[in-house]
């Protein structure tokens, strides 16, 4: 029985220039196909054209590489572009370019559905077929960037991982996806430019703590009191707030890392000033440098609603006054799939 093909990409370059040692090729050739894999984004053997027709033939027989191609765009009026992209094994998932005048923005997704059912997300109500490995992860931030620098002549400032998928359940490939991306060799970003949000795993935001990462965190609070936030969250119950306050703090202990708020605001739901008083009392218990308040974008499988303009306002100038430093994120790309697993949700035509 044929074994599978090893995908060339989860090679580290020893072992590829071990490989390359063992048939006879020189120690160059192993750099130039490294330099393929991970700067210039050669997605197939027969794009590595430095290399002999026999060489590139010998690789595809010996080696598979799978990578995410767009299977569907979307551009909105505000200058959004959300894609679909497909897997080697026929999984939907999907990201987004967001762009501003000062920055421009890949959110990227980490598992191809989510088992977290958050009721308020489109993801939520799709099973988790899988991770995302992390050279798919890679690919998505490549795509993107490829989309700015098209589009806007830019090339991507941020990364969130705001996409399909809870990250810190996807540990290994999110963090090797991150240090590909924050590679000389890869594509050179900032690791400070990247947040990577969490619906809320204690134990795995501990950990990174103690793998001391250099890239930014962000906690989906959304409801500042346990009963509220079980009720949208089922995470909740093996995470409540308390455990999430104390590995905060522990992250940030470790890392000196930033940390931000993420709390979507629901109508008749979260959007009280009761609610804003328990949001300032969580604020104030870790060392957060921003609480992003979010406008919802309402899905056809929940039924929660956008408060009116009065209520979000009134919420801001309540936490204004007391001194949070926040910010009144508007909701993109209305006119498209643009909220998380809209997209990926539809069934291919």
């Amino acid at each position: 029985m044929q074994t599978a093909k090893k995908n060339i990409r989860h090679l580290s370059q020893k072992q590829i220039n071990e490989y390359f040692e063992a048939i006879g090729e020189k120690k160059f050739r192993a750099m130039q196909v490294w330099e393929w894999l991970w700067l210039k984004h050669g997605h197939s053997f027969d794009a590595m054209t430095n290399l002999s027709k026999d060489l590139r033939s010998k690789l595809s027989e010996e080696f598979s590489l799978p990578a995410l191609k767009i299977d569907t765009t979307q551009y909105s009026a505000d200058g959004t572009i959300k894609s679909r992209f497909l897997t080697f094994d026929g999984h939907l998932v999907e990201g987004v370019l967001i762009p501003t005048d000062e920055r421009k923005t890949a959110c990227v997704s980490s598992q191809i559905g989510c088992s977290l059912s958050c009721k308020f997300c489109a993801t939520g109500y799709m099973d988790r077929k899988r991770n995302l490995n992390f050279d798919e992860i890679y690919d998505e931030v490549v795509l993107i960037n490829q989309q700015s620098e098209r589009v806007y002549e830019k090339k991507l400032s941020n990364i969130v991982f705001m996409g399909m998928g809870e990250p810190l359940l996807n540990y290994k490939n999110v963090l090797k996806a991150i240090e590909k991306i924050s590679a000389p060799d890869g594509l050179g970003m900032s690791p400070k430019r990247i947040t990577v949000s969490t619906a809320g795993v204690a134990k795995m935001i501990r950990q990174l703590g103690d793998d001391k990462v250099k890239f930014k965190l962000a906690l989906s609070l959304h409801a500042a009191n346990d009963k509220k936030r079980h009720e949208i969250m089922p995470i909740n119950d093996t995470n409540n707030i308390k455990s999430l306050v104390e590995a905060l703090n522990y992250f940030y202990k470790q890392t000196q890392n930033e940390i931000t708020f993420e709390y979507i605001l629901f109508r008749n739901f979260n959007d009280s000033l009761k609610d804003a008083d328990e949001l300032i009392r969580i604020y104030r218990q870790v060392p957060a440098d921003l609480v992003n308040i979010i406008e919802y974008n309402p899905i056809d499988a929940a039924s929660f609603m956008k408060p009116e303009e009065e209520t979000i306002n009134a919420f801001m100038s309540y936490l204004e006054k007391h001194k949070v430093n926040a910010r009144l994120r508007h909701s993109r790309g209305k006119d498209i799939d643009a909220a998380c697993g809209q997209l990926a949700n539809k069934e291919s035509h």
